[in-house]
């Protein structure tokens, strides 16, 4: 096994013997270096996995020394040593990136605490996480199978979730053990929803917080108690990824509500999105404002009367809240946004509606370079991270909590991962959504899909009488018998939406106000 090398920079290397001697005895190799040129000039020719600077050497100073080392080799940690505790010292040495700070006279404790943190945090973090998992494992599977409400499925949801998140960078094939208990779960919530969707429309007291309560029950009651409110939806939008950007947030924000809703079937742009601006279901749209509903068939885009359906929804309950729309689309939009925001800052209610995420997803299905950057969920997290601390959206946020709103953020519907192919054939008028069909002339297997023929009863248009609409469950999607196996493997490991799925339904919904 390969040793990790300490370089050890001091003036007094001969009074450190003993502590040489330790970490040897503990299977580190030390080379050691009496001044910082001879320290550069060892940089120079091997590599270190962590270097020890004492800050007062003749020559080349701890702080010079640093700064030409990182130079060379910017991603070896650097631990300073010194016998000074002035805080313009300390100042100068973090300005450094240095990674750890000591004190003279240092003690083996310190020095090892030191290498743990610096070399290896990652295995000690992993193996932790990973005999924390173990010890949930049955737990969380005994949760999945006990889950009889949506509340119940949210926890379960968090829970897989966090251990995600945590497993990550584990290199102990425990995520593929996590990964057989999310297809678990989504297989089971699959049944849930098939057992009890059709229900919550029939019984509204037993159906949950979905698409079109979001502005009656969290944006209407702060508008009404005198807040400011921007209203935020990111669209197609995961509560992991939420997650991963939460803590770049919690720079600006409190979190006042943190939680999921369901989003309404099928999860995408055309019924979900519209639901949350109208508050009214896809069917009712069609119903009462039929010029603002838009028939699967048509080419129009089935996102372009928002606004006029917010409008819609603040009649119906009265509320004469002055408010703008916005969609963003791209970073001059949102930039054009920011520079806006000193123009609209006597609104009470501002809508902005980011497409960033859809963008990104719907590219790596049809680009072989997004494909590579984001090959798994992981690395589909990593990519929303990178997009939001590189992007103006962060701005936005930024400039937001400036002018003092309340946010209110959230979501249409997630994404899921898809992997299992299954059949479906329909005519030449059925939707092209891979995670759900509506047509009259499907012909698929009834054990595969949740399948709804009466539409009207969960509050869906059908195009025509014989209608019915199908939704692939867990990691299915759809493919037609037609040069099948092209279909499968150009689709295939791509991120889709439209179906059931925790990814999908589960979803962010967080009120947060700035600090």
């Amino acid at each position: 096994m390969k040793k990790d090398r300490i370089l050890w920079a001091d003036d007094e290397i001969d009074l450190l013997r003993a502590y040489i001697i330790f970490l040897e005895e503990k299977g580190y190799e030390v080379v050691t270096a009496t001044n910082g040129k001879d320290a550069v000039d060892l940089c120079h020719k091997e590599s270190f996995d962590i270097i020890f600077l004492d800050e007062n050497m003749p020559g080349l100073s701890g702080l010079e020394t640093l700064s030409i080392i990182k130079d060379i080799d910017p991603n070896v940690p650097m631990v300073m040593i010194t016998k000074s505790e002035e805080e313009n010292i300390m100042n100068m040495a973090i300005g450094n990136k240095i990674a750890d700070y000591l004190t003279k006279p240092v003690n083996p404790s310190q020095i090892l605490l030191t290498l743990k943190k610096n070399i290896h945090k990652k295995e000690i973090f992993s193996e932790h996480a990973t005999s924390q998992y173990q010890s949930q494992f049955g737990r969380i599977g005994m949760q999945i199978n006990d889950s009889l409400t949506l509340n119940d499925w949210k926890e379960v949801y968090k829970k897989l979730v966090y251990w995600e998140l945590e497993l990550a960078e584990a290199e102990n094939g425990m995520d593929e053990m996590l990964k057989m208990q999310k297809t678990e779960a989504n297989n089971t919530f699959a049944k849930f929803i098939k057992k009890n969707y059709v229900d919550w429309f029939e019984h509204t007291e037993n159906k949950p917080l979905m698409s079109t309560d979001l502005f009656k029950t969290k944006v209407f009651p702060l508008l009404d108690n005198g807040e400011k409110v921007f209203f935020i939806l990111v669209d197609n939008f995961r509560y992991d990824q939420w997650k991963t950007i939460r803590e770049m947030l919690s720079e600006f924000y409190i979190f006042n509500e943190e939680d999921l809703y369901c989003s309404m079937l099928p999860t995408a742009t055309q019924y979900a999105r519209n639901a949350i601006f109208s508050g009214l279901l896809p069917l009712q749209i069609q119903h009462m404002y039929p010029h603002l509903w838009v028939e699967e068939e048509d080419e129009e885009g089935k996102n372009l009367h928002e606004k006029d359906l917010l409008i819609t929804q603040l009649q119906r309950f009265r509320k004469k809240y002055e408010f703008s729309y916005h969609k963003i689309n791209d970073s001059a939009s949102c930039q054009r946004l920011i520079d806006q925001l000193p123009r609209i800052d006597g609104n009470q209610l501002n809508v902005c509606v980011l497409n960033f995420i859809d963008m990104l997803s719907h590219a790596r299905t049809e680009s072989k370079m997004m494909r590579e950057l984001a090959n798994d969920e992981d690395a589909y997290r990593s990519l929303t991270l990178s997009w939001f601390k590189h992007s103006t959206t962060y701005e936005l946020f930024k400039a937001i909590a400036q002018k003092g709103y309340k946010v209110v953020f959230t979501t249409d519907h997630g994404t899921i991962q898809v992997n299992n192919a299954i059949k479906v054939i329909g005519d030449k008028n059925t939707n092209v959504n891979l995670r759900y069909k509506v047509g009259k002339s499907l012909s698929y297997n009834k054990k595969e899909v949740f399948e709804v023929t009466q539409p009207a009863k969960i509050g869906l248009p059908s195009p025509n009488i014989s209608s019915a609409y199908i939704f692939a469950c867990n990691d299915d999607f759809f493919a037609y018998p037609n040069n099948y196996n092209h279909y499968v493997s150009y689709y295939k490991n791509t991120f889709q939406h439209g179906g059931i799925s925790l990814e999908e339904m589960l979803i962010p919904l967080i009120v947060m106000e700035p600090k």
